[in-house]
């Protein structure tokens, strides 16, 4: 071993200098050309410490950080092999990301059309474009520089003025169904509903209340707004959450998000259903959780419709959760998560249509397990968010008396026909009981006496 080593006495390194050079310009350590600039080591250090502190300050601030910026999807998701189906816009883009697509040319007249009646329909004398324009720097703040770097402050306000009207109007179209005075068909109706709600397609929700503002028609266009939320929720009576809490809605993404999350009207609890091998009846209701008494454990569950446009809008709301400057509690991507738990095959799925918290618009039960069972991989939700739910459901299914009962329900009382055939059973048996006990131990009677006779 000591043939490998050379053993050199401490003392006979000099140590020159505490001081390191940076070469710029790739120069190696022997090149002169360059200037070398000198740092020394207890000063990067001081600097490290220094950015630290300041680091830890803004986080403490809290509820001050600012609202997350309008952004690309996160490069996480960017390789998903359905990215063009779940994150890219169908007819038209909306806002600065996608702006000048070839592709998108037709859903640009549409755009204009609707801009158009929106500024017809303000019933004001005033430059719209102009009121834009004048708020364009905080505009641009609300988007990461590099999506609009190459945009001027013209260019910019124009292109939000134009969107910011035709969303508006679409809005307003949709929630009193005036899409035939505009000759726009319902396919590309449908399709831009789904685009509206694409994080790449985002504009600040500050601008839609600006133009509202200006409009002379503010009531009008928030409460077509909120009947708009209300109808993609499929929950006419939904009331976006954002009017309880302090903040508006950084775009119409982020209004969806915290109306899902909002609260709903409690349903009736509906039937018995078995979803792997967890026997329990579900409670239609806002939130998830789970109440034991003798028999059976109800687990309350929030309805969900799932159609064509379920899996874009959860994808690019779990997008937005993953936002690396947006802080929230995962709740969109837990619940996709606590669902995909719930839902491995068709037979699960066929198990929640029929307890009425899945309504099916898709296709079949496979499709419908196929999407979650997609848009449920690679997730990372909240851990403690439904940790409490699932544990009291492996403990009651774990429990043998409730396991005994739920079979027994399940095979013998699942159907009017199985309670018939069940009934048929006791039936018979109380019968041949009944005749065993006679035959054994019947009373006696005169027959009894008359057999005894003998006979001459």
């Amino acid at each position: 071993m000591d043939d490998h080593y050379i053993n050199v006495p401490i003392d006979k390194i000099e140590l020159q200098s505490r001081k390191i050079d940076i070469i710029e310009d790739g120069e190696g350590s022997s090149g002169h050309d360059q200037p070398a600039i000198n740092m020394d080591l207890e000063e990067r250090y001081t600097n490290f410490i220094a950015e630290g502190d300041l680091t830890r300050e803004v986080e403490a601030l809290g509820t001050n950080r600012p609202p997350a910026k309008i952004q690309k999807v996160i490069f996480l998701l960017r390789d998903h092999e359905h990215f063009i189906k779940y994150f890219e816009p169908r007819v038209a883009s909306l806002g600065p990301i996608h702006y000048g697509n070839q592709k998108y040319q037709l859903g640009e007249k549409y755009k204009l059309k609707l801009a158009y009646e929106f500024v017809r329909g303000c019933g004001k004398d005033i430059n719209l474009l102009y009121e834009v324009s004048k708020k364009i720097k905080q505009l641009r703040e609300c988007f990461e520089e590099e999506v609009t770097k190459k945009y001027d402050d013209v260019a910019l306000a124009w292109m939000l003025f134009v969107d910011g009207c035709a969303i508006l109007q679409y809005i307003f179209c949709a929630a009193k169904n005036k899409f035939v005075e505009l000759n726009i068909k319902n396919d590309s109706v449908a399709f831009a509903q789904q685009d509206l709600f694409l994080l790449e397609n985002q504009v600040p929700y500050g601008l839609l209340k600006l133009l509202m503002s200006l409009s002379g028609k503010e009531v009008e266009f928030s409460e077509s707004i909120e009947h708009f939320i209300g109808s993609v929720t499929y929950d006419q009576q939904t009331k976006p959450q954002q009017k309880q809490e302090e903040r508006d809605p950084t775009h119409l993404l982020d209004l969806l998000r915290t109306t899902l999350l909002g609260p709903l009207q409690p349903r009736k609890p509906t039937h018995l259903i078995n979803v792997h091998g967890h026997v329990k009846k579900i409670q239609i209701g806002n939130h998830i959780g789970i109440r034991f008494g003798f028999y059976p454990g109800y687990l309350s569950l929030p309805p969900i419709t799932v159609d064509d446009s379920t899996g874009p809008r959860f994808m690019n709301l779990i997008a937005y959760e993953m936002c690396l400057d947006f802080e929230n509690d995962f709740g969109i991507s837990s619940y996709i998560s606590f669902l995909d738990s719930l839902i491995d095959e068709p037979n699960d799925v066929k198990d929640l249509r029929k307890a009425r918290v899945l309504f099916n618009f898709l296709g079949s039960d496979q499709e419908v397990a196929d999407l979650f069972n997609a848009i449920g991989t690679d997730l990372v939700p909240n851990l403690e968010a439904y940790n409490d739910v699932k544990f009291q459901i492996q403990k009651y299914y774990e429990n043998s008396w409730m396991t005994w009962m739920a079979q027994v329900l399940h095979d013998h009382f699942s159907s009017p026909w199985t309670i018939i055939a069940f009934l048929g059973v006791l039936l018979g048996l109380g019968l041949t009981a009944t005749q065993t006990w006679y035959a054994v131990d019947s009373p006696p009677g005169p027959c009894d006496d008359f057999c005894k006779l003998k006979l001459p």
